[in-house]
Order: structure tokens, then sequence, then C-alpha cells
């Protein structure tokens, strides 16, 4: 790597990552239990995203103070440096409330708007993804490729579904339908994980609505510096409307199925 700037936002946000995820597989209370609500009764905060978060932002402040910093449970920095954090201190927290092991820590850093580094940990996989844009994706130091792309009906994709009832509901008739065209459809409850996966060919595709830039920031660099391909509708970027990655073979088919299905609306 030859950009300074990149090398050290890629060595920072290792490094929180790494504090943030010992702190949760380490001192997570045998009482965990919630301390809020987010969107419904069941999308939950712990106080162990509170505090990861809380260390994570700490710590990024105190090597770049001019930098923003947008975090899922509240921190937002606007920052003066052109440099701008992207965080979700516990991707799967429902996951990590009922002691599952497929949680996350998320990390990306954006220059000038445009994402550069993502860092996604999963500790208790024993599993880091890195990516800086332009120079490839790693897990656990390996070079990372995406899969090739099988058949559409040969293609195993994740999902995840909303906590608010209405959306889930539709979003459940849209699985229904896509699942004879495919090989299957797994869940796994964390976002950045089933973006990391992609990147490591052990999925074909992803797709998921309403998902935050703290979700899909990093996973997205890295699948796509593993070379999947990455989008929302035909002609759109990943966003809450709508986010997929997949291998270049299986995302244009992917994506029109989920176009006709409806899946990027309520």
């Amino acid at each position: 790597m030859t950009d300074p700037l990149l090398s050290e936002l890629l060595d920072l946000a290792l490094e929180a990552a790494r504090r943030a995820g010992v702190l949760l597989r380490d001192s997570r209370p045998a009482d965990l239990g919630v301390a809020s609500t987010k969107s419904s009764p069941i999308d939950v905060v712990t106080e162990m995203d509170i505090a990861a978060e809380k260390l994570i932002t700490g710590f990024l402040s105190e090597h770049r103070p001019d930098d923003g910093i947008l975090g899922e449970e509240g921190a937002a920095t606007t920052g003066t440096s052109g440099v701008r954090w992207i965080i979700d201190p516990l991707d799967g927290t429902v996951n990590y409330l009922y002691d599952l092991p497929t949680w996350g820590v998320s990390i990306a850093a954006e220059r000038d708007g445009e994402t550069v580094v993502g860092v996604v940990t999963a500790p208790m996989r024993r599993e880091t993804f890195r990516a800086v844009l332009g120079g490839g994706a790693y897990g656990n130091d390996k070079p990372l490729r995406c899969r090739p792309a099988p058949p559409l009906d040969q293609a195993l994709v994740s999902t995840g579904f909303n906590y608010v009832t209405t959306v889930r509901s539709h979003q459940a008739d849209v699985a229904q339908r896509l699942i004879p065209r495919l090989r299957d459809i797994r869940r796994s409850g964390s976002a950045a994980v089933d973006l990391c996966d992609v990147a490591a060919g052990r999925l074909d595709g992803f797709y998921e609505r309403g998902l935050s830039p703290w979700d899909f920031e990093a996973g997205a660099l890295i699948a796509r510096e593993a070379g999947a391909l990455t989008g929302g509708r035909p002609g759109d970027p990943a966003s809450g409307e709508l986010t997929i990655a997949a291998s270049p073979g299986v995302f244009a088919p992917l994506q029109s199925l989920l176009e006709e299905f409806g899946a990027w609306h309520d």
C-alpha cells in the first residue's frame, strides 16, 4: 500500500475492532440484558453495544481528533479532515444477546465521501476481514475471492429481516417467492458477516432491505475487493432501500428478481 493515509486508517480500524472484539468476547455478562430498544421492542441494544462504541470512538478520537464519526449507538461528529468513520460496534446484537456466535464489529473509513477502508472482525469465529480500496480483500491475512458464479438455481443466498413487523412480513413474502429460484436461503443475523462471507466464497449472494451505512459500508467494500458486485435497485448503489452483494454472474439475475418481487419496498 503506497498511500500513507490509507495505511494509517487501516491500522487504526484493525486495532479499534480488535479492542472492541476482545471487550465484547471477554466481558459479556452472564446476565446480559436489554438496555434499550430502537425500531421495535425486538430491535434491541445491550449495555455492551454502548460500551463497545464508546471504546471505538474514544480510540479513534484520540488518534485522529479531526475526523468525523457516525456510529449506530448515537456517535455523530462532523469533523474537518475529510475522513469519516462509520461504526457498528456490535452487528448481530440479538445473536450476541442469545450467546450465538455470529456477530461482529464493523468499522469503515470514508475519505471525501468514498469508502476506502473496511474492517469486520468476528471474534467467536476467530476471523478478521479487511480491505483497502484498490488493494484487495483479506481474511486473517489470506487473500479473499468470491465464488465462481453458479446458475442462479444453484446459488446459496443470505438475507436478513427487519424488526418492524409490517416490514418483515413483506420480506418474508419476497423470500418465499425467491426460495424456489435458488439453491437455498440462509439468515445469519449479521449483515456485516454475511457480506464478508460473500467475499470469502461461503455465499453466492446476499440481499437485505433496511440496512444503515454502519451495517454495510465495511462489508460491502470487502466484498467488492474480493471480486463481488454490490448495489441496490438497478442503477443504484447499496442503500437502506436495498443492499445486494453477489458473485458477478449471480448479481444481475438476483437483482432482477428482487426488483420484480418488490424487495425494495415495505
